[in-house]
Order: structure tokens, then C-alpha cells, then sequence
């Protein structure tokens, strides 16, 4: 999820643990959970520092081995350990395990997005990710936000919060049967066998779809239960300036993450052009993540990039090859 409903889930946590009657006889304690749920809601997050190394690195690492088991442990024993030291009266156990679960929340709820997460490491490095929630889901925001409303209206939190988290494991739950009706309503709309993936969006009746089959990608949208199809892609054999392409770095961060790849080439002035992208993120003009490669006529990688970019004209400035590179290639 996005950061802002990671730092409301955070409060919100902070607000159940007065069910917890430790928490409630104990101000310092109900404190000293606040900012372990507050921290520990956003703590898998911390790996977003990694856009400083790069593009790559992020795409290869975010949402990996900080959302993992060990680190869940990891986290808890870092977060827990440093709220003590500045509350050392009250009791760890009751601060590890709100922390703990406010962790595990974040990780939990992330799964639902189409982004996904390694949450199984070190079992699998497999990206695991259920399709049912945007990024943003303005219902889980919005309750949030009522039960916050309530708290501050002199409610019980622990109460207020149990509703709140009922009726979100409720909307969850209703959201993945949804999915999955409308992934049957999508092979009968194409009309043929194949691995099909919702996306869903800030709008619950819209939804992308991708279908992979034996020929074929097929990219499209579902509006109010209709079905639009809009690209399709044939599969395309790999030759040798795609082989080449695939062994830069950018491109391989990239395919180590989307399992919805497409790859085409264009001849350049300076050579070729390989441009991957993943058919879950189309915008109105474009597929806005991408990993593009330069080589020049003898194959050599020239520059590369790897990324997402919601703007065409972006796009374009990134794939126009600079002047240095055409006098490389003259």
C-alpha cells in the first residue's frame, strides 16, 4: 500500500492495542506502542532509500528482502529494542508483539496489491502478489479515517478499531472473490485458455487485465463488467541483439521482477533499440514501466534504463540517443 494508509493502519493499530488491558492501564506502555506500531507500520518500507543506488537495485530489492520473514523478526527486535530504550518501565513483551503485529500487517496487506512482495523468502524469491487492492484503496483509508473521527470523539480505540478491522478483513475478502469471478468472466470474454491477471484500480468497478496465451499477449480493461481489449502482443523469438540486451543490468533488475514481459526492437541511427515492457502497467498512451537498451552495431551496450515514467514525452527524451552516442556509431 501507499505510504499514507501504512501510517494510518499504524495509528489504527496503536488504537486496537487498548484492547489489550496492559495497554490501557498503562499510558507509558499505550506510548511506547505508539511508536512501535507507527514505525513498524512503514519499517518494510525503509528500503525505498535504495533509489539512491539506482533504479535497478530498487526494482531488484524493494519489497523483497525487507518484507521477508527474517526481516519481519528483524524488524520487530530493532523497533521493539529502540522504543524501550526510551521507555524502559514498561513491558517489552506487550511493545514486541504490537510492534510484531503492525509489521506483519504491512507485509500481509502489501500482498493484495499487484506489486506484490517476497514475503516467502528464504523459502522462495517468488514475487507473490493477490491483485485485489490499488495501491490507494479509498475504502481503507476512509474507514480509517472515520475511526479516528470516533477516537478523537471520546470512543473507545480498541472497540473502534476492532469494527474497523473486521469491516476491512470483510471488504479484503469480498475484493478476492471479486477477483476471481471477473478472472472467469475474462476467459469467456477472450474466448481462449491462458494465465490471466487482473489489476485492480483507485475504482472498484475498473479493473486492467492481462492474458497470456499459447500465441499471444492480450492487454484490456474491464469498465462497470464490460470487457475491452485493447493491445495484443505476439510472442516474439529472441534473437541476438535481444540476447545481448538481456545481459545488462537494467534489463535483468527488470525481468527479475514483472513476470508480464513483452520485448520489441527497433534499428536506430546508432544501432538497435530494445525496449521491454510490462503489460500490467498501461496508461492511456504508453506502458509506463520499461527497461530500455542502446547497442550499437557491433552489439555493445551503448546506455540503458530501466524504470517507470507516466509521461510520453519522458519516454522519448530518454530514447533519444545523444549526440555523443551517434558520433561513437560514425
Amino acid at each position: 500500500m501507499d505510504t499514507a494508509t501504512h501510517i494510518a493502519m499504524g495509528f489504527g493499530l496503536a488504537g486496537l492495542a487498548f484492547l489489550d488491558p496492559a495497554v490501557a492501564a498503562n499510558p507509558h506502555l499505550a506510548d511506547a506502542v505508539l511508536f512501535g506500531t507507527l514505525l513498524g507500520s512503514h519499517a518494510p518500507d525503509f528500503d525505498t532509500v535504495l533509489k539512491l543506488r539506482g533504479n535497478a537495485t530498487y526494482i531488484r530489492n524493494h519489497r523483497g528482502r525487507s518484507h521477508s520473514i527474517p526481516a519481519i523478526l528483524l524488524w520487530t527486535g530493532l523497533i521493539s529494542g529502540g522504543v524501550y530504550a526510551f521507555f524502559p518501565s514498561v513491558s517489552f513483551l506487550h511493545l514486541m508483539l504490537w510492534t510484531l503485529l503492525a509489521i506483519a500487517v504491512h507485509v500481509t496487506i502489501d500482498l493484495f496489491n499487484s506489486y506484490g512482495t517476497q514475503a516467502a523468502r528464504p523459502f522462495t524469491k517468488r514475487w507473490i502478489s493477490f491483485n485485489a487492492l490499488n495501491i490507494f484503496d479509498p475504502f481503507i483509508m476512509g474507514i480509517h479515517i472515520i475511526g479516528f473521527l470516533l477516537w478523537n470523539a471520546g470512543a473507545n480505540p480498541g472497540y473502534v478499531f476492532a469494527a474497523v478491522y473486521s469491516v476491512m478483513i470483510t471488504y479484503v475478502i469480498q475484493r478476492v472473490m471479486t477477483y476471481r469471478s471477473l478472472v472467469i468472466q475474462a476467459k469467456q470474454s477472450l474466448g481462449q485458455d491462458g494465465q490471466f491477471i487482473l489489476l485492480p484500480t483507485i475504482r472498484w468497478t475498473r479493473w486492467g487485465v492481462v492474458a497470456h496465451t499459447e500465441i499471444a499477449s492480450y492487454v484490456g480493461e474491464i469498465r462497470n463488467g464490460e470487457f475491452i481489449w485493447h493491445d495484443t502482443f505476439y510472442k516474439k523469438e529472441t534473437n541476438d541483439v535481444i540476447a545481448e540486451a538481456m545481459k545488462d543490468d537494467n534489463v535483468q533488475a527488470f525481468l527479475s521482477f514483472t513476470r508480464h514481459p513483452h520485448v520489441y526492437t527497433t534499428k536506430r541511427e546508432f544501432g538497435h533499440e530494445v525496449r521491454w515492457i510490462d503489460l500490467r502497467y498501461r496508461t492511456k498512451t504508453h506502458y509506463a514501466f520499461i527497461a530500455i537498451v542502446h547497442l550499437d552495431e557491433e552489439l555493445n551496450v551503448i546506455d540503458s534504463y530501466t524504470g517507470w515514467e507516466y509521461r510520453e514525452h519522458k519516454i522519448e527524451e530518454k530514447l533519444a540517443a545523444p549526440e555523443w552516442m551517434l558520433e561513437r556509431t560514425h
